[in-house]
């Protein structure tokens, strides 16, 4: 990276798949009231140490060199998300080439922040109280590509994100849509997203609501394949969605995609309950406010209404 670019994103200034925030060691989540602003220090400490190793770094290294000595936002994402020497090393073996190929994807973060600044623009007129906490930009074990909740705020895995190309064929969108939903889900209400044995009706609503929101405030949603996966199955998917809403296994919906195959229908049923939620209501700020807010997901869903297979605008 040039010394141009290491300096433009060091200064950038904008304000994340959510985690239920369990805290295993000692560190203490961020603080999501700090002014918006993006970490990219890690994802060139991570590379250094990639490089001088031959593209092989010890479990050593990766823990005493990239994680011990990375930003409060990096050991938040490792903390929550089992991201250790020994788990990156492991991804590195298996997977070299996303480590190898997401040094382009370095290349797109300036454009990102720009995009991102006139999204969450429009997030704080549509919701002035919205909080803009750090983005941690880092490396990671492969997954996940993005996590941010109301504790810890938001975490972007940049060699995850960036090989996952069924998300949006175009890298610069790709994280703006992502960062975007994230940044809703920094939104959302802490009763709602850190409640345990959550219901696929009650988590897909947390992703649908991240997807229209993020919609609204930066043009698109993260997970755009899904409208294609579901082309003219509406009905028989959302139809199969209810007859499950309350069970709280939630593999047959949610967090079941990988890197190479693409997953998580609630995210899409989710959605369309948010959407529906909003166009029935005659005050768009109020309802989006109802959204962030939601804490019950069954009375949610009946105010949507929303209905299998049901069209939409």
């Amino acid at each position: 990276m040039t010394a141009a670019v290491t300096g433009v994103l060091a200064g950038l200034a904008i304000a994340g798949c959510t985690v239920q925030p369990e805290m295993t060691g000692n560190v203490a989540p961020l603080d999501t009231t700090a002014g918006p602003v993006v970490h990219v220090e890690d994802v060139y400490a991570f590379y250094e140490i990639f490089d001088a190793a031959g593209g092989h770094p010890s479990v050593h290294e990766l823990d005493h060199d990239y994680i011990d000595a990375g930003s409060a936002g990096l050991r938040v994402f490792a903390d929550i998300r089992n991201i250790t020497g020994a788990t990156i090393a492991n991804a590195i073996a298996k997977k070299p080439e996303i480590y190898s190929e997401a040094r382009r994807c370095v290349d797109v973060l300036p454009r990102v922040h720009r995009r991102l600044e006139d999204a969450l623009q429009t997030l704080s007129r549509l919701y002035p109280e919205a909080k803009l906490p750090p983005v941690t930009i880092a490396v990671g074990r492969g997954r996940p590509v993005g996590v941010g909740s109301p504790d810890t705020g938001v975490q972007i895995g940049l060699e995850a994100l960036c090989a996952v190309n069924y998300l949006n064929p175009d890298p610069e969108d790709r994280f703006v849509h992502v960062i975007a939903h994230e940044f809703v889900h920094v939104q959302q209400s802490p009763e709602f997203v850190n409640r345990e044995n959550r219901s696929v009706l009650e988590v897909s609503l947390e992703e649908g609501v991240a997807e229209f929101v993020g919609e609204l405030i930066s043009g698109n949603v993260a997970y755009a394949y899904l409208e294609t996966l579901t082309a003219g199955r509406e009905k028989e998917i959302e139809t199969a969605f209810a007859a499950d809403q309350d069970k709280t296994d939630l593999s047959g919906w949610l967090f079941n995609g990988t890197l190479e195959e693409p997953g998580d229908l609630g995210y899409w049923v989710g959605y369309r309950i948010a959407k529906s939620y909003y166009q029935h209501a005659a005050d768009k700020r109020v309802a989006l406010r109802e959204m962030l807010a939601m804490t019950d997901a069954k009375t949610f869903l009946a105010d949507s209404g929303w209905y299998p297979g049901m069209p939409l605008e």
